[in-house]
């Protein structure tokens, strides 16, 4: 019976993934293809990291400002956060990827330096030049742009569930709003938000080969450069895609691990 039940526990969905996993892991091993091919992506995947990294703390942090407008006593404040969100979760994320390097950056230039018109004219900085916005940067924008819609989402529906009564025992107290956001309403929303925020960072990890289309060398795009020279197009996909996979895989383990652990809180 205990091994029965055992049986009905296991996650066989994990197991499959692990042995199919095991299995590139020991074809890149033994495989010098597989090595050859794992060296020339490895530059990639530091690269995916960073713009994923980086892009998520940015659409992290502009999120917040959103959701906080969205909860501002002044209408045009919520109007513009309402408009923000509805307008950039209804843009796939590869056309905003275009419209920001193409049209936004080259508009960003422009703004650059017609606001300091008159120290570039007199010689203490250079003009911007669209081709000095580097593609990498472009990608990362666009990837913040985009997600930072959604996170506005994820920060709202953690701060509705924080109870009024604790809200309005803090302005007894005489707490100031910062105050009251950042000693009560932050902590307790948290332990709602970050769940949902890790699921995002596991999508942005995977929306991150967009930035290929750019010429970023990620792994996707190297993945590309490395399989078009050497027609060995099998192997390096599977490189491809086991590097993914580790990368939201081990993600998505840490989430759920997390997630128990807040329900164990809970229940004490």
């Amino acid at each position: 019976m205990p091994f029965k039940k055992s049986l009905e526990r296991t996650p066989w969905w994990l197991v499959t993934i692990i042995i199919i996993a095991l299995v590139l892991l020991w074809n890149m091993i033994s495989d010098q293809s597989y090595q050859r091919i794992a060296g020339a992506l490895s530059e990639g995947l530091l690269t995916t990291i960073g713009v994923t990294f980086t892009a998520f703390i940015l659409a992290s942090f502009l999120g917040l400002l959103i959701a906080l407008a969205g909860f501002s006593r002044y209408r045009l404040l919520r109007e513009c956060a309402r408009f923000y969100v509805e307008i950039f979760r209804g843009i796939p994320v590869l056309v905003l990827l275009f419209y920001i390097a193409f049209v936004g950056a080259p508009e960003m230039v422009k703004l650059y330096n017609w606001a300091l018109q008159m120290p570039i004219e007199a010689g203490w900085i250079e003009k911007a030049r669209t081709r000095d916005f580097s593609l990498l940067w472009r990608a990362i924008i666009a990837l913040a742009i985009s997600y930072s819609a959604f996170i506005a989402e994820v920060f709202r529906a953690g701060i509705q569930e924080v109870g009024k009564g604790q809200i309005e025992a803090a302005k007894a107290l005489g707490l100031s709003n910062w105050h009251r956001f950042r000693l009560i309403t932050l902590p307790q929303a948290m332990r709602k938000i970050l769940p949902p925020l890790g699921n995002d960072l596991v999508a942005m990890i995977k929306d991150s080969a967009l930035v290929s289309v750019l010429g970023v060398q990620d792994i996707t795009q190297l993945g590309k450069v490395f399989s078009s020279s050497t027609f060995q197009f099998f192997e390096t996909y599977n490189v491809v895609a086991f590097m993914y996979l580790i990368l939201t895989l081990s993600l998505s383990l840490m989430i759920r691990a997390f997630e128990s652990h807040l329900r164990r809180n809970d229940h004490h």
